[in-house]
């Protein structure tokens, strides 16, 4: 029972990421043409035109998706094709993987077992998230070589530089945080920022680590590769960068991947800065609302308002991102590596230091 009970937990979170994966799609598409005033996809709708609105639903859920799967796979003649086969799968597959760490929820009591809401229960989440998400470095780069083009190598190589670059900001400031909290469990962290501050507000992460909230999440956009930080795949310098040479359903494997990032970054940020699925004042036996005033909710129900918080934060930080992703300009590459290095890995060190003294002076009190 136990390990039907853990399958289920996996196969939610990745439920998770595949229906946000066809979302944030969407989003992508209508929602940078709301951002810049444009129509967006609108040409494919249901019943021959008949629906007196088109919200571009059947371009990109059904139209898109066909023709990218049914083009011809074409691999270029001096390719490595096994390895040109492979990239894509190398990655996805750790960011798949990833987010299976990630509490949606705090635990669920039915039938006599008590469930942690997490795909995977490590008590090293932190360090496991730091490995994988090294991993899918690889994709790039062989996606890069195997293609045997000038064009997608340069882009592979620059993509494993800016990807490398930003992991040690990234590695740092999550440091910071596990000396916050004192744990490298990411339920353990959701569970932590149940407390008040002051008795009112929520202790929420970025209440203690704002520098660290801003360096992450610029590093995790970064590492997403996505606009202002799409150096790896210029299309005005590199065609399409590492991918050039891919085409039908290898490619919608790397962009996919994309997307799946943008989720594990909002995951990360909702779990480590913004109490993940904690509601504020909400407990297991329901609302203590500062003054003392108490409002009891069932357990059942407190366990679907988390499960909902998580996914409302989930999405808004995924939302943030697009919105960036289609506001801001591209960096150039000498100004995407002097922000990482010169910028973000000194503040993240600085942010380690100031963290650790205040833990010797304070640890064990509190400061609030």
């Amino acid at each position: 029972m136990e390990v039907l009970i853990s399958l289920a937990k996996v196969i939610f979170a990745f439920v998770i990421v595949l229906q946000l994966t066809l979302v944030l799609l969407w989003v992508e598409r209508k929602g940078s043409a709301l951002i810049q005033d444009r129509v967006g996809a609108n040409r494919a709708n249901l019943f021959g035109g008949l629906l007196p609105f088109n919200l571009g639903i059947v371009n990109t859920w059904m139209a898109d998706p066909l023709k990218l799967f049914h083009k011809e796979d074409i691999v270029p003649a001096d390719a490595d094709r096994f390895l040109h086969w492979l990239a894509p799968w190398i990655a996805i597959f750790p960011l798949f993987v990833t987010f299976t760490v990630i509490p949606f929820g705090d635990v669920l009591i039915a039938g006599g077992y008590t469930i942690n809401l997490q795909g995977a229960d490590l008590n090293l989440g932190i360090l496991y998230v730091l490995a994988m998400l090294s991993m899918a470095v690889y994709g790039v780069i062989v996606g890069g070589w195997a293609s045997n083009s000038r064009y997608a190598f340069l882009g592979g190589v620059r993509g494993s530089a800016q990807m490398v670059s930003y992991e040690i900001a990234m590695g740092l400031s999550l440091v910071s945080v596990v000396l916050t909290f004192g744990t490298l469990d990411f339920q353990e962290i959701a569970r932590a920022q149940g407390d008040l501050l002051f008795g009112v507000f929520p202790a929420w992460g970025f209440f203690y680590q704002p520098l660290a909230l801003l360096i992450f999440f610029i590093a995790g956009m970064a590492e997403s590769k996505r606009a202002p930080f799409d150096l790896p795949e210029a299309e005005s310098e590199l065609v399409a960068g590492f991918y050039t040479e891919y085409s039908g359903s290898k490619q919608s494997v790397f962009m996919m991947a994309d997307f799946v990032e943008v989720a594990i970054v909002a995951g990360l940020v909702t779990t480590l800065f913004f109490g993940g699925w904690q509601v504020p004042w909400l407990y297991r036996d329901g609302f203590h609302f500062p003054g003392g005033f108490h409002v009891f909710v069932p357990s059942l129900l407190v366990t679907v308002l988390q499960v909902l918080s998580f996914l409302v934060k989930l999405f808004l930080f995924c939302w943030l991102q697009i919105l960036i992703r289609w506001s801001l300009p591209r960096l150039r590459y000498d100004q995407l590596m002097d922000l990482g290095w010169k910028r973000l890995l000194p503040l993240s060190l600085a942010n380690v230091a100031i963290t650790a003294v205040f833990v010797l002076l304070f640890d064990g009190k509190t400061v609030w």
